[in-house]
């Protein structure tokens, strides 16, 4: 076994330098070289058990065996192993936290090999070699499949009944497909044209997309079981958790997703954001690039340590402080702040009464319950106040015997790789359900 995991690292300059990259809203990261991914994959241990294939990705990519195709070059065979596990590689390559990272066996004596970046070298490899096809299948079974969201889930789902044989259409309520991808996530952390790219094999394929269609007003519910054979619910889960406090409904204060989607700016503002996720660090982001004032970023739960907590021992994904590119482009960090009321100025917000918290830990420790400072509060300055704290687990729809439900809108919020995950579950079950 080669040990280049002990003396070779991580490539430190991932991202493009931060004064280019504010200035626009193209991705921030880099396309590594061929060298610099050999040396990454020439970091794999290649472990008995591959922890980060087993404990670490959601969708069982076989990790370990990939890098070895790629460190001997043949990225086609890299390609044809990744493309067998995961349905949409371009976008976990991306936006997912590499969970698979978390597992690997050489952070235990030092750092994770780059197994996110290697991916992405492989997939965008494959693009540019024609490599990728449309999900075709091998016969046609005669049977309909409705996906109703054309986020994570619902391309997956679909992508898996079209490779099964059925006729698949999907419905979007929003003017393009992409669901998540495409107004969740900034385009400075994926690149709109990669998504369009996906969306055209899909289309040549046979999937129809049916976008401007809300299910329940455009087309009522009981239509679309009557006429399809099975219908996946795929809407993710997309109502925000609100926050109840004083003056809520102040002009100025709005939720995360609506200022990512352009409902307003925060140019020339003091933009403060009440909570401590990647919504939140998105925010920042987008902040930065409208020449926002300042930014601030505040977050109830306590600080995470700078190292693995022991809560979360290895291979288990470490509970720890993780600072976003968009962070490093400028933005103060709170933790343990309750907000309290929002304060009125000149008909709108203009400011944040908040309190400090106290924590109280279990003994590896994980945060338990928290007290306020009774006393202690502090005005915080804010023309605009995003709230990003997370999203709301939905409500199941009716049962009806030929309806499944995927993704988020079955589990709650989570991540695109679990959501893809668990859509792939669901397919099998409607493949078996409708005997194809």
């Amino acid at each position: 076994m080669d040990k280049n995991f002990l003396h070779l690292s991580h490539v430190s300059d991932l991202y493009r330098p931060v004064a280019e990259r504010v200035a626009d809203f193209r991705e921030v990261e880099r396309r590594l070289s061929a060298e610099e991914i050999n040396r990454q994959v020439s970091r794999c241990m290649h472990c008995g058990i591959p922890f980060c294939h087993g404990s670490g990705c959601p969708l069982g990519n076989l990790i370990p065996d990939i890098h070895e195709q790629v460190r001997h070059g043949n990225l086609q065979n890299a390609w044809a192993l990744l493309a067998a596990t995961s349905p949409m590689p371009e976008f976990t390559a991306r936006v997912c936290p590499a969970l698979c990272e978390g597992s690997c066996t050489a952070q235990l004596v030092g750092e994770s090999v780059m197994i996110r970046q290697i991916e992405k070298y492989v997939v965008e490899s494959a693009f540019a070699r024609h490599w990728v096809q449309p999900p075709r299948p091998r016969r046609e079974n005669g049977r309909s499949v409705a996906v109703v969201g054309s986020g994570p889930a619902g391309l997956t789902a679909a992508i898996r009944m079209r490779q099964a044989g059925c006729r698949v259409t999907v419905f979007e309520q929003r003017p393009l497909p992409g669901g998540l991808l495409r107004y969740g996530i900034p385009a400075f952390k994926l690149d709109r044209a990669v998504i369009d790219r996906r969306i055209d094999l899909l289309k040549a394929a046979g999937i129809i997309f049916r976008c401007d269609t809300t299910i329940g007003s455009d087309i009522s519910r009981e239509f679309l079981l009557r006429t399809h054979d099975a219908v996946i619910v795929a809407t993710g889960a997309p109502v925000p958790r609100d926050l109840n406090a004083e003056n809520r409904s102040l002009p100025g204060i709005g939720f995360a997703l609506d200022f990512l989607n352009g409902a307003f700016s925060a140019a020339g503002k003091n933009v403060l954001i009440i909570g401590g996720g990647d919504t939140g660090a998105d925010c920042v982001g987008m902040a930065n690039r409208q020449n926002a004032l300042n930014v601030t970023q505040i977050e109830i739960m306590p600080e995470p340590p700078p190292e693995r907590s022991p809560s979360t021992p290895w291979p288990q994904w470490p509970y720890l402080r993780r600072t976003s590119s968009s962070h490093q482009e400028g933005a103060i960090r709170r933790w343990g702040l309750q907000t309290v009321r929002f304060l009125e100025r000149n008909g709108a917000v203009g400011a944040v009464e908040v309190l400090p918290v106290d924590w109280a830990f279990s003994r590896d420790g994980r945060p338990l319950r928290f007290t306020p400072r009774t006393g202690e509060k502090e005005i915080l300055a804010a023309d605009l106040v995003l709230l990003a704290m997370g999203f709301l687990k939905p409500d199941p729809p009716p049962a009806a015997p030929n309806l499944f439900v995927a993704g988020d809108a079955a589990g709650g919020p989570s991540l695109v790789v679990r959501a893809m995950a668990d859509a792939i579950r669901v397919s099998q079950n409607v493949q078996q359900f409708l005997e194809v």
